[in-house]
């Protein structure tokens, strides 16, 4: 059974692998219209997963891991991932927020004190909440492997910034020539 969940991992983890590059490809371009036709658009929550289906087929490589390992170390890797992500939509959610009050002319600072402290105890939670995820994928690994993770995570976010940085490059690139086109019309 654990062959049969594992090739279908693998096959689910190469179909999102094959989109993330398509994806990622798209973003890179920046094609989001081009010559009044609709072409698929690729939204950040998207890419976002697209990313971290790479990142755990990439862990399971290079952190050596044993299909039984694997069976438990997927869903604890998905939880960590889960868990960093809702902590930033909160945060997000809350700095907004505290954006909109700030533009407020005469803000109430009873409620900017409210989400100040709303900030505290999510990103408290939240650390907690990591350090939970990351003791329950170091119950999986052994010692070498729990610090291969911690390498490779920081690997996987130098690479996610940089596509990102080579995407919005290549956005702006492809708006200049956009922008210098001449005005054809008579």
């Amino acid at each position: 059974m654990i062959v049969l969940t594992m090739s279908a991992a693998l096959i689910a983890g190469a179909v999102d692998l094959g989109a993330a590059a398509s994806a990622f490809r798209l973003a890179a371009l920046g094609q989001a219209r081009s010559g009044g036709t609709d072409e698929p658009t690729v939204t950040p929550f998207e890419l976002q997963r697209l990313f971290d289906s790479y990142a755990l087929l990439q862990a399971q490589e290079q952190l050596k891991i044993s299909d039984e390992q694997y069976t438990k170390f997927l869903p604890r890797f998905k939880a960590l991932q889960d868990t960093r992500r809702q902590t930033l939509q909160q945060r997000t959610r809350v700095l907004n927020e505290v954006r909109r009050l700030l533009a407020e002319s005469p803000s109430d600072d009873g409620l900017l004190k409210d989400r100040l402290k709303q900030l505290q105890d999510i990103e408290g939670r939240g650390d907690a909440d990591v350090r939970k995820a990351y003791e329950a994928i170091d119950q999986v690994l052994d010692i070498r492997q729990q610090a291969q993770f911690r390498v490779f995570e920081e690997q996987m976010e130098r690479r996610k910034l940089e596509l990102v940085t080579r995407a919005r490059q290549a956005n702006r690139a492809n708006a200049r020539p956009l922008q210098r086109q001449p005005n054809n019309l008579p």
